[in-house]
């Protein structure tokens, strides 16, 4: 299957008053591929996904998704699911009922689809109990189960292996793997040089609001 042009940031510039986050970034994202962006806290890594995902207006330049302009042609681009900081969930309800509530918003997501996403990132659909109690990894292993629940075509993942343990790292990294083979693509901002490594088809680095291929 040939891998088509997914993501186009052209000359993408975001300012915060006077400090350049950005400045004039140039990228383009293929299906079938995972994307690694590294740099420093700070950089810009986390406003670069912001931008892709109508989470935040570039100052300058365009962010296409699908063929369509970000905050023109669509505020919020679709088929895109996303980690972004931390996964915010009500506190008092279980895993499955949060991602039942958000998938009653858009009213496509079936409860088996919610279910076969829970197990998928190692959880429990069935479990009762509320997420206030969940460890941090569980909450980001729910994370991705919401992102993933739409069964979009492209993930946006900020630090996804934030808190996992060992075994929780491998496997996500399997699930991510495994999605690369099913055609999408994957956009992945992380500082452990591991991830990266061993995930990643190409690596972008950002440093003083540039964008460089490693």
């Amino acid at each position: 299957m040939e891998n088509k042009s997914l993501i186009k940031l052209d000359d993408v510039t975001v300012k915060f008053k006077e400090h350049l986050v950005l400045d004039k970034v140039c990228m383009e994202f293929e299906s079938g591929k995972i994307y690694g962006i590294i740099g420093r806290n700070g950089s810009g890594k986390t406003v670069l996904l912001k931008c892709v995902c109508g989470l935040m207006d570039t100052t300058d330049g365009t962010v296409s998704v699908n063929g369509k302009i970000v905050g023109k042609d669509v505020d919020f681009p679709e088929n895109i699911g996303f980690i972004i900081e931390n996964p915010g969930f009500l506190p008092h309800y279980s895993g499955f009922k949060n991602l039942k509530y958000l998938a009653s918003i858009r009213g496509t997501i079936t409860d088996d689809d919610i279910r076969r996403c829970i197990r998928t990132v190692g959880l429990d659909p069935d479990d009762k109990k509320s997420v206030k109690h969940y460890s941090l990894g569980m909450k980001q292993r729910l994370g991705l189960a919401q992102a993933m629940m739409e069964n979009p075509d492209i993930l946006i993942l900020d630090e996804p292996m934030n808190a996992l343990d060992s075994i929780g790292v491998s496997d996500i990294r399997e699930i991510l793997l495994d999605l690369k083979g099913q055609g999408k693509l994957v956009i992945l901002a992380s500082h452990i040089h591991e991830d990266i490594e061993i995930l990643c088809d190409e690596v972008m680095k950002i440093e003083d609001g540039k964008v460089s291929k490693m």
